[in-house]
């Protein structure tokens, strides 16, 4: 059974850890924490570990968000995934900054990324786990806001949470979706 991984973000140097690359960072996060390491590959940048037996590839896409789901198309396609064995990890403006909820499907409320998947994959029933970044932006202001890195006073919130990010992979992987939101989804 293989599960494919998604952290949502952008390619490039000015992307690196801002709100919008949040996916970029839980996986460097979840890679590094069990000494793997990403190659570059079609449509992104790939790293194949297991847990518990099961064979997981992380994708940082390298389309760009709003093309993402070319990017996880063809990685579910090529190796033969089902879209329920996938998990999407995404920036959420909706949320207070740090928390993160797993859903089992959902409308892309207004991201590029996950709109390109539901568009490409023509479903929105697929796994997310959302991370929340907070709304503290002025009208019109909500690209800047994303795109701009993390204030020093949330970092030490934003590392502890991209660490329980990669618990509720794990988790998600190993014991099953349901037991993944009962035991993330009420973590402050």
């Amino acid at each position: 059974m293989k599960y494919l991984v998604v952290g949502l973000g952008n390619p490039g140097a000015e992307y690196a850890h801002t709100r919008h690359n949040i996916g970029f960072d839980v996986l460097d996060y979840t890679a590094a924490h069990i000494e793997a390491f990403f190659s570059s590959e079609r449509y992104g940048h790939i790293a194949r570990i297991k847990i518990r037996g099961k064979q997981v590839i992380l994708l940082k896409p390298n389309t760009f968000m709003n093309l993402s789901g070319k990017a996880v198309n063809y990685w579910l396609q090529i190796e033969h995934i089902p879209i329920e064995n996938m998990l999407v990890i995404t920036d959420d403006i909706a949320l207070p900054s740090g928390t993160i909820r797993i859903r089992l499907k959902g409308s892309d409320g207004g991201h590029n990324g996950l709109k390109s998947i539901n568009e490409t994959m023509n479903t929105t029933n697929y796994a997310r786990l959302r991370f929340g970044v907070g709304n503290n932006f002025f009208k019109g202001q909500q690209a800047d806001y994303v795109l701009s890195k993390w204030p020093e006073e949330e970092m030490k919130l934003v590392a502890e949470r991209i660490a329980l990010s990669s618990d509720a992979i794990r988790t998600f992987i190993a014991a099953g979706p349901v037991l993944a939101m009962n035991q993330f989804n009420t973590k402050q």
